[in-house]
Parts: C-alpha cells; sequence; structure tokens
C-alpha cells in the first residue's frame, strides 16, 4: 500500500496528530457544512413526523367513536 510506504520512516505523531490536524484545516469548511447539513436535515425529518403525528392525533380525536365502530366491522 502506498500510504504505508510514504509513512514508513517517519515518527507516530506525524501520522496520528500532524496529517489529521492538515485534515482538518483544509477540508475543516467542508466537513462543517456537512455536518450542519446533515443536522439540519435531520431536525427538518423531526419536525415532518411530530406535525404529521399531530394531524393524526388531531382527525383520530375529532372523528371518535365514528372510526372506533367501523374499525370493528373489518
Amino acid at each position: 500500500m502506498a500510504g504505508k510506504g510514504t509513512f514508513a520512516g517517519l515518527p507516530w505523531w506525524v501520522t496520528w496528530v500532524v496529517v489529521p490536524v492538515v485534515l482538518l484545516v483544509v477540508f475543516g469548511s467542508l466537513i462543517a457544512s456537512a455536518v450542519g447539513f446533515l443536522i439540519g436535515l435531520l431536525f427538518k425529518v423531526l419536525i415532518a413526523v411530530a406535525l404529521i403525528a399531530g394531524v393524526v392525533y388531531l382527525v383520530r380525536r375529532l372523528t371518535g367513536s365514528s372510526s372506533s365502530s367501523s374499525r370493528s366491522e373489518w
């Protein structure tokens, strides 16, 4: 593997400290925007689920007894 040959003669702290820090500095804004997008998407999905559950709850509560009699016919 080319990665092992490249880092073979270097100290361990270059591989495990310097390389990740350099990658975070270079790609930090990209990583932050991707994480922000995923958190925003998750928030929107949770809001949509809560709104749909609220509508289902209200419809079942308002239709009350009529849905229970039709449910027993099934």
